[in-house]
């Protein structure tokens, strides 16, 4: 039998040893979309760098924002635009929609000027001509592509290295989710995206929701035309939008059913509601406590709050009354509240039942 003085070091070593594989970071591609999908992503990946992960960004040379002030590898390929053609295509897109009110979705994306689309789309032709860059992704382990799927690029490389891909969206305006995921999507109940509807639609909205999903359908694949025939020849082989979306291992969807209706979704969906909100300031480490009529102060500064919290007192009974608590300084009133006289309304500073 081992000494007992040795028995806790050799648990502790034991439980190190077991948990080193759990801590171990990992390698990460990403494949982002420049211009605002780039803005929400951001956060994301400085949070993944900071965390320990080996992240490595690809992006065209001609570029607004992408992987600028980031503390990572990031890998460049030349494009046969400049950003001067960038910013006239988008421009003259941009001017097209001001000139008259947009019907819908479908007549602000199939526009004459819609050619920064197709720019976007086939930058990734330039990726698999860079041959270096290439053979340097093939030889580097990554062990998943972190990628925005409206450009498709990210899409492409993930099938192309046979890599798990994590797409980051707040969602797709076509149908090509629910198909990608294999989640159900009854028309009767699930409103398509850009209608406005809710979860209890009229029959007249129902038939709306029926022939929006076949404009859907027809619309798509004229959009995604571009990125197709590029996929195609990257990869050798004909590409269907469903065959990229499919690929796709686990969907973080910057959305929340406070925002959509509910709907089915699939296990390998993860919501991610809020993540690009601004992160608020930690509160004050100053607490009003009031017991009857007396007020008094609980400082927890330099201490854990649950171990503060603690030393609140234990009545049952705390009853939070300004005509009793003299204490007119702004803070947050943290008490054990129990309503002993008539309910009355509470202003947003006072937590109530919080312990």
């Amino acid at each position: 039998m081992a000494p007992a003085g040795w028995t806790g070091p050799l648990s502790v070593c034991v439980l190190l040893l077991l948990t080193y594989g759990f801590a171990h970071a990992g390698k990460l591609l990403v494949v982002p979309m420049d211009g605002s999908h780039w803005f929400t992503m951001q956060s994301v990946v400085e949070k993944l760098i900071l965390r320990g992960h080996e992240v490595v960004v690809v992006r065209p040379e001609v570029s607004w924002q992408l992987g600028r002030n980031l503390n990572c590898t990031v890998k460049t390929y030349s494009t046969s635009y400049s950003l001067e053609d960038q910013d006239r295509q988008f421009m003259a897109f941009a001017n097209d929609q001001w000139k008259g009110q947009i019907q819908s979705i479908f007549s602000l994306l199939v526009s004459p000027y819609g050619g920064i689309f197709d720019l976007f789309f086939s930058h990734c032709k330039s990726l698999f001509k860079d041959k270096k860059l290439v053979e340097y992704l093939k030889e580097t382990s990554f062990d998943a592509v972190f990628l925005d799927p409206f450009d498709t690029c990210g899409l492409i490389v993930a099938k192309y290295f046979s890599l798990p891909s994590v797409v980051f969206t707040r969602g797709i305006f076509c149908h090509y989710l629910e198909e990608g995921a294999q989640c159900p999507a009854p028309l009767s109940y699930v409103p398509r995206g850009l209608l406005g509807f809710s979860d209890a639609m009229t029959f007249k909205e129902r038939v709306r929701n029926h022939i929006m999903h076949l404009e859907e359908h027809l619309f798509c694949h004229h959009f995604f035309k571009t990125a197709l025939e590029v996929a195609s020849e990257i990869l050798q082989t004909p590409v269907t939008a469903y065959d990229l979306y499919s690929h796709t291992s686990i969907w973080l969807l910057r959305t929340d059913f406070v925002l959509d209706d509910p709907r089915p979704v699939m296990p390998n969906m993860v919501f991610t509601g809020g993540i690009n909100c601004k992160q608020g300031k930690p509160l004050p480490m100053m607490f009003r406590v009031c017991l009857g009529k007396a007020c008094g102060w609980l400082h927890l500064a330099g201490k854990e709050d649950s171990e503060s919290v603690s030393h609140l007192p234990d009545e049952k009974e705390v009853l939070l009354d300004d005509r009793v608590c003299d204490c007119t300084c702004m803070c947050l009133y943290m008490c054990r509240c129990v309503c002993v006289q008539c309910p009355r309304p509470y202003i947003g500073d006072v937590l109530e039942g919080f312990l």
